[in-house]
């Protein structure tokens, strides 16, 4: 057996196809839950990637009682927010994972949300009671004079996802992401290989980092392809108005719209289904995060999923860390992504 346990190898062990093992592995719905244990168990057992990081959280709980006394009272963890984070956006799950292993640590999670009124003061939210907390993950914060204010507190601080970084510039903390860069090229470059040379991309990607990265990747691979990209078919917008007008403007369709994030892709999906465009036959589509509604559309999305249980193992680390040894140069982690092709991209 290789070293490294892919998704193929389990299915070999298991005599069952690599499709119903990743569905399992991914939590997709439509699998007996029979099915879905056996994998589970096979994968456990082979040392499967996704169920190391649980097995490496375990060694951690007697280091992380080191850090126990030196908090004194200090013992919440402060998320802070823009929006309300519910099961739909990908930091719910990863969430659940880093809740759970600060419990070890003996650490509470509270969620306060930032209102517009906070960004424009560069205010705490008032339930915030900055005495007792030992670090504050942020997501969905992307107001860079804010963030500043953030990264300026007394606070170990740590980002998922944050501000474009439009002009070299930097937020002072750590930074975890989900790799947003080699699957998109993957992507361009499998659908330039089937003769799919009009390539288009939707969303505002100066809204947050992974956008921007994921945008830059759709754009280096046509140029690297030596592909030209038509501007018409780049739809920057902030309002699903805007969006609908943009598409509604055009005199033809690409063959591929590359969305900055399974909600957009849903968005435009919808638009065009409105307009009595058919995806994909008039118009393929393709989104990111692997969201439950990705697999629930019609048709569903052919998307890149993220893998929230490393990212909260990977959060806990680089908080934990950062609270042990508040020196440290600051930290950019990127986490693995894996593309899904569904039916939006599929065609006859």
């Amino acid at each position: 057996m290789a070293d490294k346990v892919t998704i193929q190898d389990i299915a070999d062990e298991l005599g069952l196809s690599r499709n119903t093992v990743s569905k399992a592995l991914n939590g997709a719905e439509g699998l007996a839950e029979a099915t879905r244990e056996r994998i589970i168990n096979k994968a456990m057992e082979m040392g499967y990637k996704q169920f190391i990081y649980a097995q490496l959280i375990t060694q951690y709980k007697d280091d992380n009682q080191g850090i126990i006394p030196t908090l004194g009272d200090k013992r919440e963890v402060a998320v802070l927010s823009t929006t309300y984070l519910a099961a739909p956006h990908f930091s719910s799950l990863m969430l659940d994972g880093f809740q759970n292993e600060l419990a070890h640590m003996g650490l509470t999670l509270n969620t306060h949300r930032v209102a517009q009124k906070n960004i424009e003061s560069l205010t705490l939210p008032a339930s915030l009671d900055l005495s007792r907390v030992a670090g504050i993950v942020c997501i969905e914060m992307f107001d860079w004079r804010y963030d500043e204010m953030v990264c300026a507190l007394d606070v170990p601080v740590l980002f998922v996802d944050g501000p474009a970084r439009l002009h070299g510039e930097n937020l002072p903390c750590d930074q975890l992401y989900m790799e947003n860069t080699t699957q998109v090229m993957r992507l361009v470059n499998d659908m330039l290989g089937k003769g799919y040379r009009r390539i288009g991309f939707v969303g505002n990607w100066e809204h947050c980092q992974s956008f921007f990265e994921r945008y830059t990747a759709f754009r280096t691979a046509m140029a690297l392809a030596d592909v030209h990209v038509e501007g018409r078919f780049l739809i920057r917008y902030n309002t699903i108005n805007e969006m609908h007008q943009a598409i509604s403007g055009l005199d033809e369709l690409p063959d591929l719209f590359i969305c900055a994030n399974d909600f957009v892709a849903l968005d435009l999906l919808m638009i065009l289904r409105e307009m009595g465009i058919d995806v994909p036959r008039d118009v393929m589509i393709a989104g990111f995060d692997d969201s439950a509604e990705s697999r629930r559309s019609m048709p569903k999305l052919t998307t890149i999923h993220i893998h929230t249980q490393v990212m909260a193992f990977s959060a806990i680390q680089l908080l934990r860390t950062r609270i042990k040894e508040p020196s440290l140069d600051f930290r950019q982690v990127y986490t693995e992504t894996e593309l899904i092709y569904r039916a939006s991209t599929m065609r006859e």
